[in-house]
C-alpha cells in the first residue's frame, strides 16, 4: 500500500487532488497558451505519471474540473468585492476594478485557455453561469441609481471592462488602466446618485 502522508486515506486523496489541480494551475498561469499535459502536471505535483489517472481519466477531466473551480472563484471575488463596497456607484466601480485586478493577475489568460481547452456544454453552462453570477448585482445597482435601462448600461460597462482588460493584457500598466476607467465611469454614476 502506497505510503499516505495525512491522518486518513480520504484525506490523501483530497489533498493529492488538491495538488494536482495546484500543478495543472501553476504551469497554465506559466503558459496560458498551453494545456499542460498529465505528464507535466505529475512532475510539477512530485508524483508518478501513473499515480495521476487514480484521480483523472484524462487530460481533459483535469482541465474540466479546474474549469469548475477558476470560474466560480472569478464570480465570488467580483461580487464579494461589489457586496462589500457603500452604495450603488462604488458597486459599479469595484465590479470593474475587480474584472481588471482579476485580469492582471492572469486569471483571465487561464479561464481563456481553460475554456477553449475543454469545449462543450458543460464549460459553456459554467462560464455562462459566471458571467450571470456576476451581471446580476451590476444590474442590480444600475437599477439602484434609476437608469432607465440597465441591461444596456451593463452591456456598456461590460464593454469598458473588456476593452481595458486587452489593454492590461497588452502590456498596459493595470494601475493606471484601472484610474482610467474610473475617470471614465465614476462622472457618470456620480450624477445618478440620489
Amino acid at each position: 500500500m502506497p505510503r499516505i502522508n495525512a491522518p486518513t486515506v480520504a484525506l490523501h486523496r483530497a489533498e493529492r487532488r488538491r495538488a494536482l489541480l495546484a500543478a495543472a494551475r501553476a504551469l497554465l498561469a506559466e503558459d496560458p497558451r498551453h494545456p499542460p499535459t498529465l505528464a507535466a502536471v505529475a512532475a510539477r505535483a512530485g508524483v508518478a505519471r501513473s499515480s495521476v489517472y487514480e484521480y483523472f481519466r484524462s487530460g481533459e477531466d483535469l482541465l474540466r474540473e479546474l474549469v469548475q473551480e477558476v470560474l466560480p472563484n472569478w464570480s465570488r471575488r467580483v461580487t464579494e468585492a461589489m457586496a462589500a463596497a457603500d452604495g450603488p456607484g462604488d458597486r459599479v466601480l469595484a465590479y470593474a476594478a475587480t474584472n481588471l485586478r482579476l485580469v492582471a493577475e492572469g486569471e483571465h489568460a487561464l479561464a481563456t485557455t481553460l475554456i477553449e481547452s475543454v469545449p462543450g456544454d458543460e464549460v459553456n453552462a459554467s462560464t455562462q453561469r459566471m458571467h450571470e453570477q456576476m451581471s446580476t448585482p451590476l444590474r442590480a445597482a444600475l437599477s439602484e441609481l434609476r437608469l432607465p435601462d440597465p441591461t444596456s448600461t451593463a452591456g456598456l460597462i461590460g464593454s469598458v471592462v473588456y476593452t481595458a482588460s486587452r489593454m492590461i493584457e497588452a502590456g498596459a500598466d493595470a494601475t493606471a488602466t484601472e484610474e482610467r476607467v474610473r475617470e471614465l465611469l465614476g462622472p457618470f454614476l456620480s450624477q445618478h446618485v440620489r
